[in-house]
């Protein structure tokens, strides 16, 4: 056959193959347009298109995986600038919503925020913004309107405790930073001291997400703990929900060795897309470290924590991860309007094994992160109520004395006081420091026996 031929086949081929793909695509788009066509004709009542239209892509993208999800218009403004880039333009205030009243209640004043400067303190009830009264607006509306440009003014009628006469607050809205790195207690400027109370050569990170600025946030914060004299750190992960890939990764890598492997993606059919290796020597390599982990650690925050184990640089304790292994990558939609999120790739933690737990998966598979041998302590469901009550309230800036802010918070939470102990035995066996053989057993309860970036959805409270 002539080559010329040959080619022309081919090319004929493609292009048929082309061809039948967009017809295929085009018939299930022509279905969609008849039933939009149908309800905007029919139904007994008129119906907005763009509400249609994202029922239709949630319905969609829910028949997929529970992490795969639409993000309208509406929430994708939120979801890129506080969730992603860790940022707002709006006067630094988290709240909830008063079950009562139904009126928005501060949780905490962020600090040097508009808010913190002004003076407003955790439990003031908003009942005004803008002369807009606040009861039954619901959280996501009150955030949008605490929430607007860089030094535009709004003004917030506020009541505090059982005071009759409300105060009047003018803010002027500006950039909020959202710390994702936390300690246990704060300095008297209300900024976190990331020294463990009561144990002055352990520090203290609490990591709640891994956002855009989550790997700057630990490395300020050791480099401080380092400057004090620490000794060893806790690395809390617990409740962490995940985030973005590289920030995990590079969180990691101040702990590690170069070419020290992170964690492998899979693709569709088991193709490796990406491979994540430490390039330089982390700072702290050398630096003793226990990450506290539980149920509710996940995704970004289980491939921190098995890198580390798996490099036998931390000693893991607490409870098992949740066992979230797979990629979101996020896709913009309607020209940037709104965020599909959309499930590409699991990923391997760095001794090849697979995270994601199945559906299937039973309590003997390989998923998750297991504590160490030895350092498994569980917390019942009513303790780790408990557990989130007391570090919701270490949490808040609330410049009245609180003796439970002051407290050795170890003590308090048996999973902490292990890691601590842990922590103690490293450094005093570094130093060459025998074990007491006279100590006292612990007290603290045990049990028997990246390139694409995941991201999460936050719940819970409202920020503005």
């Amino acid at each position: 056959m002539p080559r010329r031929t040959l080619i022309v086949l081919c090319l004929t081929l493609l292009v048929s193959l082309a061809c039948y793909r967009r017809t295929h695509q085009t018939a299930y788009a022509r279905y969609f347009a008849e039933v939009m066509d149908s309800i905007d004709r029919f139904y007994v009542e008129p119906v907005d298109d763009q509400k249609l239209f994202e029922g239709a892509m949630q319905g969609m993208v829910g028949e997929l995986d529970p992490f795969s999800g639409y993000i309208g218009r509406r929430d994708a403004r939120h979801f890129q600038q506080v969730v992603l880039d860790q940022r707002f333009d709006g006067v630094g205030i988290e709240a909830s919503i008063d079950p009562k009243t139904q009126e928005p209640r501060v949780s905490t004043p962020l600090a040097g925020s508009p808010a913190y400067e002004a003076g407003i303190r955790a439990g003031d009830r908003i009942t005004a913004i803008d002369d807009r009264p606040t009861a039954g607006l619901g959280l996501r509306r009150v955030s949008e309107l605490l929430r607007g440009r860089t030094g535009e003014a709004v003004a917030l009628r506020v009541v505090r405790g059982d005071d009759k006469t409300p105060l009047e607050f003018l803010l002027r809205r500006r950039e909020i930073k959202v710390d994702t790195v936390l300690g246990d207690r704060r300095n008297a400027d209300d900024t976190w001291n990331f020294f463990l109370p009561g144990h002055d050569r352990i520090g203290y990170l609490r990591i709640a997400s891994f956002g855009e600025r989550t790997a700057e946030e630990v490395a300020a914060a050791l480099e401080g703990l380092q400057t004090g004299g620490v000794r060893g750190v806790v690395l809390d992960l617990r409740d962490n929900p995940g985030g973005l890939l590289d920030s995990a990764a590079e969180t990691a890598s101040l702990f590690l060795a170069a070419g020290d492997l992170l964690v492998t993606t899979r693709g569709r059919g088991g193709k490796e897309l990406e491979r994540w290796v430490v390039e330089q020597t982390g700072r702290y390599r050398d630096l003793p470290v226990v990450v506290l982990v539980n149920h509710d650690s996940a995704s970004a925050a289980e491939i921190v924590a098995a890198a580390l184990a798996d490099h036998h640089r931390a000693a893991i304790v607490g409870e098992r991860t949740y066992g979230k292994g797979t990629v979101q990558s996020v896709i913009a939609t309607e020209g940037g309007r709104s965020v599909l999120k959309l499930t590409i790739a699991t990923y391997l933690r760095p001794n090849g094994k697979n995270i994601h737990r199945l559906d299937r998966s039973q309590p003997g598979d390989e998923w998750g992160v297991k504590p160490d041998a030895g350092e498994e302590v569980t917390m019942s469901a009513k303790d780790h109520a408990a557990w989130l009550e007391r570090r919701k309230a270490r949490d808040v800036i609330d410049r009245r004395p609180s003796a439970e802010k002051d407290a050795d918070a170890a003590l308090a939470d048996p999973q902490l006081g292990r890691a601590v102990e842990r922590l103690e035995q490293e450094i005093d066996s570094a130093d060459g420091v025998p074990p007491d053989p006279k100590a006292e057993p612990s007290a603290v309860g045990r049990s028997a026996a990246v390139g694409p970036r995941p991201r999460w959805l936050p719940c819970g409270r409202g920020a503005g």
